[in-house]
């Protein structure tokens, strides 16, 4: 990863799962409500690593809890804004969060790995370049998300069997967010 390291700056851009990524997933449910986030340990210290280097830096998240009832779009921005508050407290930034609140079974194009979260942001910040770009997530939808846009893929696992298994889509993994934002 070390080539690629040294060529990022304020050019490039960085585009983040938050479920698994960013915050403890909840297996089998949904983050419903601020005490239901939990940081993973290190993220606050990677975003603000990743803030010094990358000129953009987006949450692009599925959140079909809201298409399931199970929270709404008021209270899924009332976790964002905490989520955010708790990254800037640590020094880093999030420039813009985009969700897709759409069932997976609607395979609707703001769904990952569809590309509309992306293509929105291109639309909203239109310095933002696909070929310098990285998608980092946690799964397989999140590396296709990257890939069938032109990013660089980071895979967040410790399934080192699951990142050889997929390095046509993946093209570096790492245990954590921590870990991705040490090796810059």
């Amino acid at each position: 990863m070390y080539s690629l390291i040294t060529t990022i700056n304020a050019e490039w851009s960085l585009f983040l799962d938050r479920d698994g990524v960013i915050n403890e997933r909840i297996p089998g449910d949904y983050v419903k409500n601020c005490e239901q986030l939990i940081l993973l340990p290190g993220v606050v210290e990677a975003m603000k690593i990743f803030s010094e280097r990358f000129g953009y830096i987006f949450v692009v998240t599925n959140q079909q809890g809201i298409g399931k009832g199970l929270m709404t779009e008021d209270e899924l921005t009332v976790i964002h804004d905490f989520m955010t508050d708790e990254i800037e407290k640590g020094g880093g930034r999030i420039n813009r969060i985009y969700h897709s609140p759409y069932l997976e079974s609607k395979h609707h194009p703001m769904r990952k790995p569809a590309p509309g979260m992306a293509l929105q942001a291109k639309n909203d910040f239109a310095a933002v370049r696909f070929n310098h770009a990285i998608m980092a997530g946690d799964s397989i939808s999140d590396m296709l998300f990257g890939k069938n846009l032109g990013m660089t893929t980071v895979f967040i696992s410790d399934d080192l069997k699951l990142c050889r298994e997929n390095f046509k889509i993946i093209d570096y993994c790492f245990p954590s967010l921590y870990d991705f934002a040490k090796c810059q």
